[in-house]
């Protein structure tokens, strides 16, 4: 699952490990860093590394951020970004956020969430500090359930991307698929929710009504890691740690396009203007294009995933947004447990707080 190498790290304590060094990180696709732990995060960077534990064998994992040089981010509140910005700045480390802005405040589907208003300022505010571009709108998962109807679905995705016109150029969907996972099942029959699954001709007849709705945003489409292929709607499948989108925001980055295997190049001039680039490359949009010298893919993720190889380094049972379709934790009570710990040793290596790291 990840494209680090290996390398020797002196802890704080002087003992000497071997740390994974990841050019490209992930921020994370297991727990909500920037909403909870912005703070912990930032000064593991400044200490230089943190310990991600597998999970599923349980073996902790040194990571060393001496070389990273990207990071993507994942929400659905990064506001407590905003604050720390400037930081990666400073360190060279360019970074973007895949930012899910869903809108189940009536259902109560996702309890913790500051309101939609709340979340639509905080979007603009980091499209206003990063740039556009580099704030990735995201309705993710799309519920089918007796109190959300396909209509109320794009009623709602109508009103955010309104809202969001002039602010992104993007947005990334994905099916809810319960069957997949036992435990959310569980929890959802618990809380007396009726779940309708998705079939083909109900994605399909879902994307033709968000493809004429986008006649007016004519925003990119894309779902993520779906089976299913939608290109007769407009609907492409994303790549959400995105090679391209790295190389648009980095490509002066001369050791982060060496380790991606992008040859940067400059687009010829013709009696005509310019040459169109090659198939298969990288228009970075200002003249110059990338050439791909390697597969960058992650195979280390689900099937249909499109994303290339980073390292994540978050952990399950650690996000209080305590969605009700939420697959990362086991149980609150657990979740509460590792927050409490963290709260006692902020400072520490893990996200959950354990001082033996």
């Amino acid at each position: 699952m990840a494209s680090a190498q290996k390398k020797t790290l002196r802890l704080q304590n002087g003992t000497v490990v071997e740390a994974q060094n990841p050019m490209i990180v992930s921020a994370s696709r297991s727990t909500d860093i920037p909403a909870f732990y912005s703070d912990w995060f930032f000064k593991r960077l400044d200490n230089g590394y943190s310990v991600w534990t597998n999970p599923f064998n349980g073996v902790p994992m040194y990571i060393t951020y001496e070389d990273t040089r990207f990071i993507v981010f994942w929400s659905k509140n990064p506001r407590p970004l905003l604050r720390h910005l400037h930081k990666l700045e400073e360190r060279g480390i360019g970074c973007y956020v895949q930012y899910s802005l869903n809108n189940y405040e009536l259902e109560g589907y996702e309890p913790n969430l500051p309101s939609w208003d709340q979340r639509i300022d905080t979007f603009k505010r980091l499209v206003d500090r990063l740039g556009r571009g580099r704030v990735i709108w995201r309705n993710d998962p799309l519920l089918l359930t007796d109190r959300v109807s396909m209509d109320t679905l794009l009623e709602r995705l109508e009103k955010t991307g309104d809202a969001l016109q002039g602010y992104t150029e993007k947005l990334v969907f994905s099916f809810v698929d319960i069957s997949c996972y036992a435990k959310v099942a569980s929890n959802i029959k618990k809380a007396g929710i009726r779940f309708v699954n998705w079939d083909r001709a109900s994605m399909c007849a879902f994307a033709a009504k968000l493809a004429d709705l986008n006649r007016k945003w004519r925003y990119s489409l894309a779902t993520c890691a779906e089976a299913i292929d939608l290109d007769a709607y407009g609907i492409q499948h994303n790549h959400c740690v995105d090679e391209e989108l790295i190389a648009r925001i980095a490509y002066k980055d001369h050791k982060l396009m060496e380790h991606l295997g992008l040859e940067i190049r400059k687009r010829s001039l013709s009696l005509m203007g310019e040459e169109p680039v090659p198939q298969g490359s990288i228009d970075l949009g200002c003249g110059l294009y990338a050439v791909r010298t390697k597969d960058n893919k992650d195979k280390g993720q689900r099937l249909h995933c499109g994303c290339m190889k980073s390292k994540d380094i978050g952990q399950y049972n650690t996000c209080r947004h305590f969605c009700v379709y939420c697959y990362a934790n086991t149980s609150q009570q657990k979740v509460l447990d590792n927050f409490e710990a963290h709260q006692l040793n902020p400072d520490a290596a893990t996200i959950t707080g354990e001082r033996s790291c």
